[in-house]
């Protein structure tokens, strides 16, 4: 009988995970583990994940809000610091937010609206449009932000991020003053020496605020990307893609990834002999549409990979093809026909037609996207995926 069952993803359970314990072997032995338990093989290109979350563990790679603060003080002085472009969230930006304020005497807070960049809305559209705000190019100060909108709390999690992030400055000593507005240079009119907190963008804002008279630039990304006074850090994006871990500490982006994947495929292939393919995975590239959030908070899906995850998928439709090139044929004759193109189709589709509505993304992307699904991030206790079946097509027996 034919093979009926395709794409699988397992979540596999992994003991809690501490700073020191060797991620590698701990990984390599839970999977093979679970092969004896469960009803599989493992087979060569298979896919094993491991979330960052463990890797950072493992690798010990948190850092205090005095070491952030020392960080900040040392790169802006005395200076007014702009802080532009957070992403609301008391998860991912409220204790780093706490080290930018310990390490600044002044901020000027700029958060975009109606959203963050990762969909988490301060306002909604329909508000802008009743009030006739132009997101696009008014600039609005707090007091102008009361007096259209007064308190405005997040519909999920009940809080008002204005006065939660303006409280979290002063906490912490530090003067602040909090506008809104989508262009980055228009913190120029309040100070020079600005820190870029968004994800995804943050590169062009740099550009944009040197080109506009800039005399200090920084992203989170350039904060920690060296040890301060004992912290971790991360050489590549610094405290991007870091987590809350206590009230005065986050987790870092787990750094020199390659080794920890390259050695899991290195035990697995000495216990099984075969080849799987092995990722460290973050959040999801995926974006809710009801609440609207886009998951990626990470500045990558997947910090570190074997060299067999490279590359996009190389896919035919074959709704397209039964519905164009085979539409007069059916039964067997049709999964004859469908599987015959399979077998002789093009190493490189992109622009054909035959391929439109495919997804076109890195393979990166979508398989960390499904392992971030599988494992979610509350209380299966599952960093570890192991995924099947993901390269096979309709030909495969």
């Amino acid at each position: 009988m034919e093979r009926l069952i395709g794409t699988v993803s397992r979540g596999v359970r992994a003991p809690i995970i501490r700073e020191g314990d060797d991620i590698v072997k701990i990984v390599a032995d839970s999977i093979l583990a679970a092969e004896a338990q469960g009803n599989y093989t493992i087979h060569d290109r298979d896919i094993v994940a491991v979330t960052e979350a463990v890797v950072a563990r493992a690798q010990g790679n948190y850092a205090t809000v005095d070491q952030i603060a020392a960080d900040v003080k040392a790169k802006f002085g005395d200076d007014t610091v702009g802080v532009i472009f957070p992403i609301l969230s008391r998860n991912r930006f409220a204790i780093c937010l706490r080290g930018i304020a310990k390490g600044a005497k002044k901020i000027v807070l700029m958060l975009s609206y109606p959203s963050d960049e990762v969909g988490n809305h301060l306002l909604s559209l329909e508000m802008l449009d009743e009030k006739g705000v132009n997101p696009w190019g008014d600039v609005l100060t707090e007091a102008k932000y009361r007096e259209l909108f007064g308190i405005v709390k997040h519909p999920f999690t009940g809080v008002d991020y204005v006065e939660y992030y303006k409280g979290l400055i002063e906490e912490e000593g530090c003067e602040v003053e909090i506008i809104l507005a989508n262009d980055c240079r228009s913190i120029l009119d309040y100070t020079k020496s600005v820190l870029c907190c968004d994800i995804h963008s943050r590169e062009r804002s740099k550009r944009l605020l040197k080109a506009a008279g800039a005399e200090k630039v920084y992203g989170l990304d350039n904060i920690l990307t060296e040890s301060v006074d004992g912290s971790g850090f991360n050489p590549n994006y610094g405290l991007l893609g870091s987590n809350k871990a206590t009230e005065s500490s986050v987790k870092l982006f787990p750094r020199d990834g390659q080794p920890v994947v390259e050695g899991i495929q290195k035990l697995i292939k000495e216990a099984t002999g075969k080849n799987v393919e092995v990722m460290i995975y973050g959040d999801g590239a995926f974006k809710d549409p009801v609440g609207k959030i886009w998951e990626l908070a990470d500045p990558v899906v997947s910090p570190a990979y074997t060299p067999g995850l490279e590359g996009q998928p190389n896919e035919v439709k074959l709704k397209y093809l039964a519905d164009n090139d085979f539409a007069h044929l059916s039964g067997d004759a049709l999964k004859e026909a469908i599987s015959d193109y399979i077998k002789k189709k093009d190493s490189d589709l992109t622009g054909q037609m035959v391929s439109q509505g495919t997804t076109p993304r890195r393979l990166t992307d979508l398989i960390g996207s499904l392992c971030d699904l599988t494992s979610g991030s509350g209380d299966k206790g599952t960093p570890i995926i192991f995924i099947q079946g993901y390269f096979d097509n309709y030909t495969e027996a």
